[in-house]
């Protein structure tokens, strides 16, 4: 009888404990980043295409161009605020539910902007309105990368957290594809009926990706991690201080490589408008190339980071970034060719193969920098102030770029630039795929120890 109850006893403290379920988490990333980029691709795209002509004094195309890629780029402004709200919120009560209230945040948003009046129709008020809708969609993907990546994280086995936390940017080739097979259908459309209704259909989907989505994430348990620091008081009643206090650096290390990202938005928005200004591309041609490139790169993310699982991180990190530095040349020169199969060619190396030893690795590496009670405040302050120069980075190349067929070498050295920033932020951080878990982000714990 009394075996019988120690067995019924450890069998219910067993059921009692919170359960890793890795593969569960992963797709609640997955469809939660495939929510956000989707919209940022929607996004960018109507940017480069539509929205100067729509949402702007139709008497100026150039200011027209450039006042759309900073309509994009503010949104990388509120990134940081919701990034520290809702990090506050994820560290202080959870990760689960604060990931819900930014998926609703995102879709909600991107659908607004789907029945926003033009600048035709209501004046400036176009323009304000669309930067408003705009600031909402980055005060919620600010929480939304830094929450799906330490949830992930602290769902994925020891040895695997390369791999599992991958998912999130796979998301980010989902995204992309998606809004491609969206959009590509719709700039076919006659021009009448791509710039009254057709360019509102891609924003109006996104309710799909929110629905499914939110499905997902009602049915995930809280991270192991986080109920274990709840239940021992570890629980930080100031994340934000804390990070501040003890991880300073770190929060610097993630800034830096966070700008990396700047070749993302270069590639995918700028690459785009300079395609078919520049390079003579049909519009449909280079949207083409940029999904089946960027939908290859979700084969290629998991593996890169399973590689890091068994090497390090920063050994992947070191050689994705001088690739891309670069490559980056080669794909400006590509598009300045006019040649479709050079410039295939290009966006595969760069993008597919390449980057995606950045894409796959950053949301476990950055997570992994911090302790499990700062987190998820601690990754969202870094990564959001890095991607602040990533978001005017259209902008940016719209600037420096001058006149003739090297037009594009000024924004290929910005480019390269932001590389080296980031690499050097990478060599000066510690390797930390083979740290345990209950050991990760070591100064924040140490100083823990002793309050």
């Amino acid at each position: 009888m009394t075996t019988a109850i120690r067995r019924a006893g450890a069998a219910e403290a067993i059921a009692d404990e919170p359960r890793k379920t890795p593969g569960k988490a992963a797709l609640a990333s997955f469809l939660g980043s495939t929510l956000e980029y989707y919209d940022f691709f929607i996004y960018g795209t109507a940017a480069a295409l539509v929205f100067p002509a729509l949402f702007f004094p139709a008497n100026n195309p150039t200011v027209g161009v450039v006042a759309a890629f900073a309509t994009f780029g503010v949104a990388y402004v509120a990134r940081p605020l919701g990034g520290m709200v809702m990090g506050h919120f994820g560290d202080r009560l959870g990760r689960r539910n604060v990931l819900l209230v930014t998926l609703c945040l995102m879709g909600l948003a991107s659908l607004g902007i789907g029945f926003l009046p033009t600048y035709q129709s209501v004046g400036m008020l176009a323009p304000i309105l669309l930067t408003l809708g705009r600031l909402l969609q980055g005060f919620s993907a600010g929480a939304e990368s830094a929450g799906a990546s330490a949830l992930t994280l602290e769902h994925s086995p020891e040895g695997r957290r390369g791999f599992f936390t991958s998912f999130v940017m796979t998301g980010y080739a989902s995204g992309m594809v998606l809004a491609t097979l969206v959009f590509v259908p719709i700039t076919a459309l006659p021009k009448d009926q791509l710039m009254s209704w057709g360019w509102r259909v891609p924003f109006w989907c996104s309710v799909v990706v929110l629905a499914i989505a939110y499905w997902v994430r009602t049915r995930l348990d809280e991270t192991p991690v986080f109920e274990e620091a709840h239940e021992e008081g570890v629980v930080r009643k100031l994340p934000l201080r804390e990070v501040l206090r003890h991880q300073m650096p770190d929060v610097l290390r993630v800034l830096f490589m966070s700008v990396f990202s700047v070749m993302q938005t270069i590639f995918t928005v700028f690459g785009l408008s300079y395609a078919t200004t520049h390079g003579g591309l049909d519009k449909g041609a280079i949207l083409t190339i940029n999904a089946v490139t960027i939908g290859l790169s979700m084969l290629a993310m998991p593996a890169v980071a399973a590689l890091s699982d068994r090497i390090g991180r920063k050994p992947v990190l070191v050689v994705a970034m001088v690739g891309c530095a670069a490559g980056l040349f080669g794909y400006f020169w590509a598009l300045s060719t006019g040649n479709l199969v050079l410039v295939f060619v290009a966006s595969f190396a760069f993008m597919t193969v390449l980057y995606s030893g950045f894409n796959g690795l950053w949301p476990g590496y950055f997570a992994e920098l911090f302790a499990a009670p700062v987190r998820y405040t601690g990754m969202a302050l870094g990564n959001q102030l890095g991607l602040v120069v990533a978001g005017f980075g259209p902008l940016i190349g719209g600037l420096l770029m001058t006149a003739g067929p090297a037009g594009w070498i000024p924004v290929a050295v910005f480019g390269a630039v932001c590389a080296a920033l980031a690499l050097a932020a990478v060599l000066s951080s510690r390797e930390t795929a083979h740290t345990p878990i209950d050991q990760l982000g070591a100064p924040a714990l140490a100083a823990g120890s002793q309050q």
